[in-house]
């Protein structure tokens, strides 16, 4: 399949137009789309939330010519790319160039996207929590920053389960054992506040708060930020990075391979989840 042709099926299930728009309406800064243009005709495609060496050596392996990333492989200023650079990008750019592979990242417009990666893991917090206690119709769902059909940050009712209770199920479905809890793990909770990635920060918690969650769900925060809902009155459930955002990139996987009559992998950094 022709390169364009991939890009144009991956575009059209989470359109970069979303991040431009986001960055618009927020205030924020991405840089989502074709990064590296190394090839044409492409063999093959392998899936991976980062752009790290041991994805590469194994596109290289599975004979593949095109990285679909999450994370921008390029993302700030770069003011050289050489061998041997500390950072290791100079290296990874390289690499794929000499390969012939191409590498498109789809970050904030898959974060915001319908289905994309936020309300992916709303989804699987859900299940998580449906799986010990009897489902219940997801009702109250709540949207922080709202961008077309989707958005980022999401406030929802679950069925009621205990804190402890639903970071147990949480390891299962989302493939993890680094789960950091704080709060009572016998408590009761029944509205849960979700933001993939980093948007754990303190205007995420005040949302919260102000929608009535009794926990708090993201990775990355901050001390301050943990304070600020502990004080608050709210549990906070802390993933890695990682596991609140490769649940989701795997059901874009999903719905590219669906739609490509080419081989596609997908590469999974254990150590990270």
């Amino acid at each position: 399949m022709k390169l364009s042709e991939i890009y144009q099926i991956a575009d059209s299930i989470a359109p970069k137009r979303l991040s431009d728009t986001y960055c618009k309406m927020y205030g924020a800064y991405d840089n989502s789309g074709l990064l590296v243009e190394a090839c044409e005709e492409v063999q093959g495609i392998l899936f991976t939330l980062d752009l790290t060496n041991a994805a590469i050596d194994e596109a290289l392996e599975r004979n593949v010519n095109l990285i679909i990333t999450h994370h921008p492989v390029i993302y700030g200023k770069i003011g050289s790319i050489c061998m041997g650079d500390e950072k290791l990008l100079g290296e990874k750019l390289i690499r794929c160039a000499k390969n012939g592979i191409s590498v498109i990242s789809m970050h904030l417009n898959l974060d915001v996207a319908k289905g994309g990666i936020d309300e992916s893991l709303m989804d699987g917090i859900y299940a998580s929590a449906s799986k010990t206690k009897g489902a219940c119709m997801r009702s109250d769902i709540k949207i922080q920053a709202p961008v077309e059909e989707g958005g980022y940050g999401r406030c929802y009712d679950i069925p009621t389960i205990s804190l402890g209770e639903l970071a147990e199920e949480m390891k299962k479905e989302f493939s993890t054992q680094r789960i950091v809890v704080y709060g009572d793990v016998t408590k009761e909770v029944t509205r849960v506040a979700s933001f993939c990635g980093a948007g754990g920060d303190e205007e995420g918690v005040l949302y919260a708060k102000r929608e009535g969650a009794d926990v708090v769900v993201s990775a990355d925060f901050r001390h301050h930020v943990v304070a600020l809902a502990v004080e608050s009155g709210m549990a906070l459930l802390v993933m890695t990075h990682y596991a609140s955002e490769n649940y989701g990139f795997k059901n874009y996987y999903e719905k590219i391979r669906q739609q490509v009559q080419i081989p596609c992998v997908y590469h999974t950094d254990d150590c990270l989840l």
